[in-house]
């Protein structure tokens, strides 16, 4: 007999201050019988650093072809693709070349820096990729926040970030191991 996913329905209120978006989101997250409780909530982490009306959660671990979130443009173009864990490089240079940004979110502590150490000089010449990392320990405050019915609030400024229920504060400061070089206007 096959597992169900479970259900989380999270009300995200996100005021992000660097990039000037303000708004609430009402979001159904599926965990697929072999996610993580610390997968699932990065993915909601990462929905909460790039949020934005058009982003949305892919099939993720049940499809290959598709990211933990990504970003289309109305003509159906790829903007953003945005991976959770660890994933191949062959796998992040797919996505660099079917989107125009690319973040892979890791975390796992040891296991991350043991993934970013084998790939991380190859992964130099994508210029449209960004790689952050969130440290182990705050990974496992923010699965102290799940619940199957979560009300959270998200403040970004100065790239750092604060996610917050009505008890709880989880203050997060990713790593920032590689970004696309920013362009003079």
């Amino acid at each position: 007999m096959a597992l169900n996913s479970t259900i989380y329905k999270v009300e995200l209120q996100i005021s992000d201050m660097d990039r000037h978006y303000y708004a609430t989101h009402a979001l159904t997250l599926a965990r697929h019988p072999s996610e993580t409780e610390e997968r699932l909530m990065v993915r909601l982490l990462a929905f909460a650093l790039y949020a934005d009306e058009r982003l949305e959660f892919g099939k993720g671990i049940s499809d290959e072809d598709e990211p933990a979130l990504w970003r289309k443009a109305y003509t159906d173009e790829i903007e953003l693709w945005i991976e959770v864990g660890q994933p191949d490089e062959t796998r992040i240079r797919k996505a660099c070349g079917r989107s125009r940004q690319v973040v892979v979110i890791s975390y796992g502590g040891n296991a991350a820096e043991i993934w970013w150490n084998k790939i991380g000089a190859a992964l130099g010449r994508n210029k449209n990729l960004t790689v952050l990392d969130i440290p182990a320990g705050t990974v496992s405050e923010l699965v102290e926040l799940l619940q199957r019915g979560m009300r959270l609030q998200c403040l970004i400024q100065d790239g750092q970030l604060q996610l917050m229920n009505d008890a709880d504060a989880v203050a997060i400061d990713p790593l920032r191991r590689m970004a696309p070089a920013e362009t003079v206007s």
